[in-house]
């Protein structure tokens, strides 16, 4: 009698199949929502949390190269967007509305004060807004009828929709099987650890309705099988009854392990993270930092140029996301190529120190080069440029 039979018979007396067992007690039944799996609430949260950590620089392009640029728009941007949202707060909900709730979109209204300036930027609700297509162009409907244009709100979008660029798309369709296989790993792990299989089958040699009903199966169990004490043996009937020990059914009989595996790599693929960001494998620097540089950058650069394209008026003025602190770099990588851009004079001793964290020091700020760090003003005093005392 293999494990299956056992389980079954154990089920109903053997009237009832594991299928139907299965059917009525561990399978998952409805619509599953793409937040009510963890694991894809983790990966967007890895978004989330990266985005939203990262500081916005206002630059100007200029003839020598870029500058940073810091004024009330910069601070308005980087620092206080909302008067009732920190700066994370805000640019982790846009990015948890773009990946998770908003399919694809996010909304945001920036609201002018009557000197014509940008005094907040405000979330709207997803669940109120919808798009609609007129004649080229579409329309973002907030509510019963506000009806914005597009070049009225922040209009935040991935994965364009093939036949409507202008909208995003989530990743609803993309994940709508791995997550009901998920639900179902979950649901079957709950069931068996509730109801784990029996440990003891007794096959007993008698008329079948003896054991029809529960009491005839009690009165069995009685007269054979109660011991009051663990250590007191059972005497049965040689030729009565068999009685054989078995391994209670795990995950490992059904492969929810093995399958949940695949689920979160499959979900991991989808958004491109890493796996074992959502614990499977092992930490890989290399693969961290290409994530950073690919995936987190590709949304980060869909925030930044609408608000670039929305929020900016002057043509040389742009936003950029700096993604430098979120890479993996340990202290002694920032050490050694700090001290080698030091020697080339591309970089002062209080941008390296900022570089590992520590205060500018005012005796610091010159550019130094050449093996006895001279200061740069001092290069052409050496000796052996302009010779010795005598000459």
């Amino acid at each position: 009698m293999g494990i299956f039979e056992r389980f079954t018979r154990r089920q109903d007396s053997g009237s009832r199949g594991f299928q139907v067992w299965m059917t009525e007690n561990i399978s998952v039944q409805g619509y599953r929502r793409l937040w009510d799996c963890p694991e894809v609430v983790a990966a967007v949260n890895v978004y989330a949390d990266l985005i939203s950590s990262m500081t916005i620089h206002l630059m100007e392009n200029r003839k020598g190269g870029d500058v940073r640029i810091k004024n009330a728009l910069s601070r308005l941007i980087d620092i206080e967007p909302n008067p009732v949202m920190t700066k994370r707060q805000f640019y982790s909900h846009i990015t948890r509305v773009l990946l998770l709730y908003g399919d694809g979109n996010s909304v945001v209204y920036p609201v002018i004060g009557p000197e014509g300036l940008i005094k907040q930027l405000v979330p709207m609700d997803s669940r109120s807004i919808r798009f609609q297509d007129s004649q080229g162009e579409y329309r973002i409907i907030y509510g019963e009828n506000q009806e914005y244009r597009p070049d009225e709100v922040l209009h935040f979008k991935i994965n364009p929709d093939p036949n409507r660029p202008w909208v995003g798309t989530g990743y609803a369709r993309l994940l709508a099987e791995t997550i009901g296989a998920m639900a179902q790993s979950a649901a079957t792990k709950r069931s068996l650890l509730e109801q784990p299989s029996p440990s003891l089958i007794v096959k007993v040699d008698s008329n079948a309705e003896e054991l029809a009903s529960e009491e005839g199966r009690a009165l069995y169990a009685s007269r054979f099988a109660d011991s009051r004490s663990a250590q007191r043996p059972w005497f049965i009937p040689a030729t009565l009854m068999d009685v054989e020990q078995i391994k209670p059914l795990s995950m490992r009989d059904l492969a929810v392990a093995d399958n949940l595996e695949l689920d979160k790599r499959q979900i991991s693929a989808v958004f491109g993270i890493p796996a074992f960001l959502l614990g499977v494998g092992e930490f890989q620097k290399d693969e961290y930092n290409n994530f950073i540089r690919s995936r987190v950058m590709a949304v980060a650069k869909s925030i930044e140029q609408e608000i670039t394209r929305q929020l900016l008026i002057n043509p040389d003025w742009y936003f950029r996301f700096n993604p430098r602190s979120l890479m993996a770099y340990d202290l002694g990588e920032l050490v050694r190529s700090g001290s080698s851009m030091v020697d080339r004079m591309a970089l002062t001793r209080n941008e390296w120190r900022d570089w590992v964290g520590m205060s500018p020091d005012d005796r610091m700020d010159e550019l130094l080069a050449l093996e006895n760090y001279i200061p740069q003003d001092m290069l052409g005093e050496q000796q052996k440029l302009v010779g010795g005392k005598d000459e």
